[in-house]
């Protein structure tokens, strides 16, 4: 239940189950402190962006079955700027652990920030946009750093290894993805913050047509109505029950096992050479910026955007070439025209003849399709 919130007028139907995972009881946490277990989540609720900090502590207390479990979440239409309260979270969800019905602090909070957080409260008034990756450059603005200690972006890519190349795929074409994983949640959070970055193009133009890749976070059974009418999304669940619910996603990920039960999207499910030559040119950067931040102390560069412009760069490459093809004479795409992309111009050719309608790009394919494997 909900037990304190201001404004007292906003529409709050639904957010405590997406403030406190399913199976959250049954874990320790992703912090110790004390006799505290504490984690946090991301999740949606509407055009907002929330975050929530969850905690149990043991009581002597026979109503309260022995544990006292709550959480405390903010909203917000801008997702990039929540982590900056997560330490005021942690507190305070450990505050109202040790002394119930005491809302001051988080009355003060509210009084303070209400103008950042949320420009227009209520559920009557008309809300502000939300705004995912307005933009990309050289060194992300530090809102976008919402990492772990060892950093999201490098943890997810080490996570999948070369499946990280399947997901980008999927990703770049909008398809609805859920990441399966049990509590605690809040590190795949992040990985759905990953998926999403991998998408990313700057060039003018291009994505018109195709939905916003939106990160929906964490979602349980309460998201199924609204999540069947989302046409692209990414998300993560402790719920086991939706890898049965095949029309509410398009790719499912549990642990490192990414699968489809769409059968033209089969093809995208194996790794092909031009995959590993990517992989390869990514870990080799990477070991670069490593070396560079030893040799050149007044040099340092972030990993994460690093594999953030890599996909980017990758993106706009491709795209730069479809706008080409499709600006010239003959609007003929090659085989020499996939590789100069990156693409294998066979194991590829699935991807991008989906690429191609999902983006309504006009381009006429001629690499032929083998009739072996």
């Amino acid at each position: 239940m909900v037990e304190w919130c201001l404004p007292q007028d906003i529409d709050l139907e639904g957010v405590e189950f997406k403030s406190m995972a399913s199976g959250s009881h049954k874990i320790q946490s992703d912090f110790i402190h004390a006799t505290h277990w504490v984690y946090f989540s991301y999740f949606r609720k509407g055009p907002f962006f929330g975050l929530a900090c969850f905690a149990n502590m043991p009581v002597e207390s026979e109503l309260e079955r022995g544990a006292r479990m709550k959480s405390v979440g903010i909203l917000s239409p801008s997702y990039t700027l929540l982590y900056r309260y997560m330490h005021f979270l942690e507190n305070q969800v450990r505050h109202q652990l040790e002394t119930p019905g005491h809302y001051s602090h988080l009355a003060a909070f509210y009084e303070d920030k209400k103008g950042v957080l949320c420009a227009s409260p209520g559920s009557g008034g008309s809300l502000p946009p939300v705004y995912w990756l307005p933009s990309i450059h050289r060194y992300m603005y530090p809102e976008m750093k919402i990492t772990h200690p060892a950093g999201c972006m490098s943890q997810f890519i080490k996570f999948f290894g070369e499946q990280i190349l399947i997901l980008w795929k999927f990703a770049l074409l909008r398809k609805r993805i859920l990441i399966f994983s049990p509590p605690p949640v809040g590190v795949v959070c992040y990985r759905v913050y990953c998926c999403c970055c991998l998408a990313n193009v700057s060039l003018p133009g291009i994505g018109g047509t195709v939905p916003e890749s939106k990160p929906f976070f964490y979602v349980n059974v309460a998201d199924i109505q609204s999540l069947e009418v989302e046409v692209s999304y990414v998300a993560c669940t402790t719920e086991k029950i939706f890898e049965e619910k095949r029309e509410l996603y398009d790719v499912y990920v549990d642990n490192q096992n990414v699968k489809t039960h769409h059968d033209h999207l089969q093809p995208l499910l194996k790794i092909n050479g031009a995959d590993r030559e990517k992989y390869r040119r990514l870990n080799e950067q990477r070991q670069m910026l490593l070396y560079s931040q030893e040799v050149e102390d007044d040099y340092n560069p972030c990993e994460e955007d690093l594999f953030v412009l890599f996909f980017l760069e990758q993106n706009n490459r491709i795209f730069q070439t479809l706008l080409e093809v499709s600006a010239s004479q003959d609007k003929t795409l090659t085989a020499e025209h996939a590789r100069g992309m990156g693409l294998d111009p066979q194991g590829d050719r699935s991807f991008l003849m989906d690429l191609l309608e999902a983006y309504g790009i006009d381009v006429m394919l001629v690499i032929d399709n083998p009739c072996c494997p």
